[in-house]
């Protein structure tokens, strides 16, 4: 088990949060690079070879730690905020887009959470952020995160980010859900993970929820998101006008109402 650090937290905002850290001195919180919203006088950063729980492991730890980061498709460092200090200091972490930031306690969860590649936003420092292979080909090739997800090791505090509404749900032994895929954001260890195909052609092809569905049996907890960044930035890419998209969604008039309104 890594080393943790005790950190203390608050989380800000509705729609657009951020979570402030209280840092003791020579604590430390960890982060994906350019998350940082602000840090107080007397906080340093430092910028490491993956999530800095290596360090004591030397340099081809360090390595293979920021390697692992390679296959998640995140950058080979990550940055360090450490306490530098006589007394307590903050240091605050923004969420990218609209959604709620989710406060985790490893230890509490069983030392082991299962979460999207891009969902990770920042930890208290000792958290192991290392990688998680789904050992079954249909999930890998249709799962929609494919065959790569992150893995969050360790007792202390990890915060990822859903993105809209979140959903927290703890699924009795053998209860099952479908979900799409994009909408799952973090799962325990214990809760199986599979791909089920829809069944029917029609559905699939017109129904407009894709040919598969994740499947998740408890038990264990699961959280969901209502807004995945994909569907996100397919909406605002169809609505751009070089796409054939139109600022006036609303309005009867299309295309035709920017002309007149002098948009173009």
């Amino acid at each position: 088990m890594a080393e943790m650090h005790e950190i203390d937290y608050q989380i800000f905002g509705s729609e657009m949060q951020y979570v402030e850290i209280e840092l003791d001195p020579q604590e430390a919180a960890v982060a994906e690079a350019g998350g940082m919203m602000y840090m107080e006088d007397g906080i340093a950063l430092e910028t490491v070879f993956g999530d800095g729980s290596q360090q004591k492991s030397g340099f081809l730890g360090a390595l293979m730690g920021a390697g692992k980061r390679l296959l998640t498709g995140e950058s080979l460092f990550m940055t360090i905020f450490m306490n530098q200090g006589s007394g307590k200091r903050k240091v605050a972490f923004a969420a990218p887009y609209p959604g709620k930031i989710v406060p985790l306690h490893l230890a509490d969860m069983g030392g082991q959470i299962i979460c999207q590649k891009d969902s990770f936003l920042c930890a208290a420092k000792g958290v192991s952020v290392g990688i998680a292979f789904q050992k079954k080909l249909g999930v890998g090739l249709f799962g929609g995160e494919g065959f790569i997800m992150q893995k969050l090791e360790g007792d202390g505090y990890a915060f990822v980010h859903a993105g809209g509404t979140l959903m927290e749900r703890t699924l009795a032994p053998g209860e099952l859900i479908r979900v799409d895929t994009g909408c799952l954001v973090a799962l325990q260890p214990s809760v199986s993970y599979d791909i089920e195909y829809v069944g029917k052609i029609k559905s699939a092809l017109f129904g407009g929820e894709g040919l598969f569905f994740a499947t998740l049996r408890g038990p264990g907890k699961v959280w969901l998101q209502s807004l995945p960044l994909s569907r996100l930035a397919n909406r605002i890419y169809a609505a751009m006008p070089a796409t054939g998209g139109s600022r006036e969604e609303g309005s009867v008039l299309g295309g035709l109402g920017n002309i007149l309104g002098g948009d173009r």
